[in-house]
């Protein structure tokens, strides 16, 4: 956005947005005909012959490669025009609600990159000290933020921690001589918490929420049983609202003998201030891709840290790294009623070591000071937009209603106003949803730049919206023919 985007005083009031206030943008499209960057195999094409003989069989083996020949300066310019036609984190805002796409930090990238931290997985305990003190410092680390006993490091994302999770509930329950079947899940709550419950065996209790956004304490008093295995809940919920009664909402739960679970999508809001497990939560995951600032999306890797109480750790995935009972260094064994492996190894150890530097390099001080200002910018957002904001105040995030208009064409076209658009049509208990999360990596002019574009786009008519994107490097798509007919390959693109 522009300066002459932005208006307000230093106190930070500022008249409304007209709609001229959000600039449009123009992304980079790099062919004559305006559809795409050729691949490099379209650039040039060179035919390499293979001169040496393969142990393989003939019908496994070729003679030749088709491959590009192509100068540097070539290949430079080609992946920089590529990068031109992307939006990402590192081209501004990225305010997708519940995602927390953080700005990734680029000292963790040099740490994750050191040569030092290239190590094979299958050595030798003796042979990798330096490894296992930082997967068990990083354990102590998870598990103080979170008020947790113990932590694996295991489960490479955060939908597997989430069915690590429900999985060692129910190891728990088998253990007690308990056929525990249903896991209650608030109808607000994000939708891999209904899938692991599924696909854990589990009879899912749609829960509804309360008038204020929040749990029914009324619903769940009717839902729980001796059939209740686990109350899946995210505090913040997805309404960037706390959940004031959790120690209601705990009290109820361990009362019918059940387990809380705790959704660490948004522990953003928390951090430094507030911890799950002294809030009554037996067991929680950790989104280290959103909350500590590694790399999220794009298929992975990721991590998905998981943490319990004491009387929960016994059966946490194998392996699992301690320090030796003698101080003399650290080793993996397995727990004593472990549910078994969930992942190859430790997890995914690159995106563990980004994590690890992240929390070491904030300390406390650092993680409480994310948190205030992930807070403090959502409410000023939100504060600014022309949008209805139905509930408040907020955590990290908040959900604002698109009203009239549908709630994917509005976020189309903030694509025309140079930002990438927040989560839309969930969570489906506010009308054309536009969930909203600007993180605590933005300043005040990016959050009025945001606010400008919400406010173009609130004040223009549906044609618009139903045209959008236009100024994007791929225009408007069929979602739902790219859905179900999807182009898995480039060689697609030759039929």
């Amino acid at each position: 956005m522009s300066e002459e985007g932005r208006d307000g005083d230093a106190n930070g009031d500022r008249d409304d947005h007209a709609p001229e206030a959000g600039t449009l943008y123009d992304q980079a499209r790099w062919t004559d005909d305006g559809e795409y960057e050729p691949l490099l195999a379209e650039k040039d094409s060179t035919v390499v012959e293979i001169g040496e003989d393969s142990p393989l069989p003939d019908d496994l083996t070729r003679d030749s490669l088709e491959l590009p020949g192509l100068a540097e300066p070539e290949l430079a310019r080609h992946y920089t025009r590529l990068s031109g036609m992307n939006y990402g984190v590192d081209s501004g805002p990225f305010p997708l609600g519940s995602c927390t796409m953080k700005y990734n930090p680029k000292f963790t990238e040099r740490a994750a990159a050191d040569p030092n931290a290239a190590v094979h997985p299958d050595r030798s305990a003796g042979s990798v000290q330096g490894t296992l003190e930082l997967q068990a410092t990083l354990q102590d680390y998870l598990g103080r933020i979170g008020g947790m006993d113990a932590v694996t490091l295991q489960p490479p994302a955060g939908a597997a921690g989430e069915f690590t999770g429900i999985r060692i509930a129910a190891a728990y329950h088998e253990a007690n001589g308990e056929d525990r079947t249903d896991v209650i899940i608030p109808d607000s709550a994000h939708g891999t918490n209904f899938a692991t419950a599924a696909m854990a065996g589990f009879d899912v209790v749609e829960l509804p929420s309360a008038e204020d956004g929040r749990v029914d304490l009324d619903a769940l008093e009717a839902a729980v049983g001796e059939d209740t295995a686990a109350l899946m809940l995210t505090n913040p919920n997805t309404l960037g609202l706390f959940e004031r009664d959790i120690e209601e909402i705990a009290g109820i739960v361990h009362d019918a003998g059940g387990l809380l679970y705790y959704d660490g999508a948004n522990l953003n809001a928390l951090l430094g201030r507030a911890r799950p497990g002294d809030m009554g939560f037996d067991v929680m995951h950790y989104n280290v891709h959103k909350t500590f600032a590694t790399p999220h999306g794009g298929g992975g890797p990721g991590a998905g840290p998981v943490g319990v109480t004491e009387e929960l750790a016994e059966f946490l995935p194998t392996p699992h790294v301690r320090q030796q009972g003698d101080g003399s260094g650290y080793e993996r064994y397995e727990p004593a009623r472990s549910i078994g492996k969930v992942h190859g190894f430790s997890g995914n150890w690159p995106v563990l070591v980004r994590a690890f530097a992240y929390i070491a390099r904030l300390g406390d001080a650092g993680l409480a000071d994310a948190s205030a200002k992930a807070v403090l910018n959502a409410n000023y957002l939100a504060s600014q937009i022309d949008y209805e904001v139905p509930y408040g105040p907020f955590h990290h995030e908040f959900v604002a209603s698109a009203g009239e208009q549908d709630a994917a064409d509005a976020a189309k076209r903030m694509l025309d106003y140079g930002v990438h658009p927040p989560t839309t049509k969930w969570p489906e208990i506010v009308d054309e949803a536009l969930m909203t999360e600007p993180t605590e990596a933005e300043n005040k002019g990016s959050l009025d730049d945001l606010a400008a574009a919400f406010d173009a786009v609130a004040a223009e008519d549906d044609a618009t919206l139903e045209a959008a994107p236009e100024r994007t490097a791929a225009r408007r798509i069929d979602q739902v023919a790219a859905a179900r007919e999807p182009r898995l390959s480039w060689h697609a693109l030759e039929d």
